[in-house]
């Protein structure tokens, strides 16, 4: 048993992380908004490891510093047989499984069904919002909503008034009529109060006295001295989540009031600089609703649930070692399986710390943790057989015939179940 370094293969499989992340970012840019969201985590997994597994098979056949020169020369047909079912498959497997168990509403959380628009309509909006984007990019919303949910619209300025209760969007007369309500909303006019504006929009949800997951977007320009801590409190409370979006925001102490509403609840902020761009903010938004995956942000009321940081991490652990025996299998050597899989452990521990402490819902930066993330199970990986030493293949004693007997008496043999001489290095 031998402590050793290949340091091409730590080096290609850098690059082979590096390789998967790009390829798994296309997919998560191309796939989640039509995929379902255990096949295309499962895909990323699966084609992160394949791409670490390729490159180091590569590397081992370039300088056999682990597996020994009589693997590159017995066995790596073997291994190329068995890159594809030990990387992608396998990791596909483990890594929807996992996503699986991660979507799952645990401890009393409800789906969200219902949402509520509450949306500002004082005077300012004639200036920064001249062609009424914001009613447009509403409807344009509802308009794509699924058909198990209820929307609810209450517009605001210094005063707040519900202008549309709760309605089912499951048939297109259920979105005319509020597409109807919202084209004669009154001209913009008068200040802004988000206490008068968030009290209308919990009325409203207590009223309706219903099980349903609920949530709320609030869109303003503006800033409103009122006292919110209070309502915040009771959002956080009944697990309502907070959504806001800023529109044209020049005092700095306006948006810090939106993101501020937005954290308190689990929410998430957009901030918008021209009204064009409302549509696509009301959609990201939407579009994260119970949308909790291993790789993105998780929001809403589990925003900071030890249980959903602490499972995220477990999974990735899970994940490091199913991919460190996954390149055992292709080496055929339950020694590198082994140390691979604790370095996989090591690994994964580190990388779910990495996604849980450094996703935050801005696309550059959640990259940024990916990337890093997936370089850093693959260097420990790597590095891990300097650590738990391995060998090259089983002692071996001679036998009758001229074959040799493992550690166990029994015929060496590897994961394809074949029998091999003295040299063999396999399961």
């Amino acid at each position: 048993m031998q402590r050793k370094i290949n340091v091409l293969l730590v080096l290609f499989s850098l690059i082979g992380g590096a390789a998967g992340f790009a390829i798994g970012e296309v997919m998560l840019s191309k796939l989640s908004p039509e995929w379902p969201r255990i096949v295309v985590i499962g895909l990323y997994f699966g084609v992160l490891a394949l791409c670490i597994g390729l490159a180091c098979l590569i590397a081992e056949m370039i300088s056999p510093k682990l597996s020994g020169s009589s693997w590159r020369q017995r066995y790596t047909g073997l291994s190329w047989k068995l890159l594809v079912p030990a990387t992608l498959v396998m990791l596909f497997a483990v890594g929807s499984l996992l996503q699986f168990l991660y979507g799952l509403h645990f401890g009393g959380l409800k789906q969200v069904k219902d949402i509520i628009l509450v949306i500002d309509n004082s005077e300012s909006m004639l200036e920064t919002d001249p062609d009424n984007e914001r009613y447009s990019a509403a409807k344009q919303l509802i308009q794509n909503m699924e058909s198990d949910k209820r929307v609810a619209v209450v517009v605001f300025n210094d005063s707040a008034k519900l202008v549309q209760p709760f309605v089912s969007v499951g048939e297109q007369a259920g979105k005319d009529s509020v597409n109807t309500v919202i084209d004669g909303l009154n001209e913009a006019i008068g200040g802004t109060d988000f206490a008068l504006a968030l009290g209308e929009a919990l009325n409203t949800i207590e009223s309706e006295a219903s099980e349903r997951g609920t949530m709320v977007i609030l869109l303003s320009d503006g800033f409103s001295e009122s006292r919110i801590d209070e309502l915040l409190a009771t959002y956080k409370e009944k697990q309502i989540t907070v959504n806001t979006i800023g529109l044209s925001q020049v005092l700095p102490k306006g948006s810090e009031l939106l993101k501020q509403i937005a954290r308190s609840t689990g929410g998430s902020y957009r901030d918008v600089t021209k009204a064009d761009g409302l549509a696509m903010a009301f959609q990201n938004i939407y579009d994260t609703i119970d949308n909790r995956t291993l790789l993105t942000e998780r929001t809403g009321p589990v925003a900071d649930n030890v249980f959903y940081q602490l499972l995220r991490i477990v999974s990735i652990a899970i994940l490091g070692v199913a991919l460190g025996v996954a390149l055992g299998i292709v080496f055929d050597n339950r020694y590198l399986a082994l140390s691979f899989g604790i370095g996989g452990l090591v690994g994964g521990l580190l990388a779910g710390f990495i996604l849980e402490s450094g996703l935050s819902g801005q696309s550059f930066g959640d990259g940024v943790s990916r990337l890093t993330a997936d370089l850093v199970l693959a260097l420990v990986i790597g590095l891990f057989p300097l650590i738990v030493p391995i060998r090259e293949n089983n002692s071996a004693r001679p036998m009758r015939g001229g074959r040799n007997r493992g550690l166990n008496g029994q015929a060496s043999t590897g994961l394809s179940g074949r029998a091999k001489d003295s040299r063999s290095h396999g399961f």
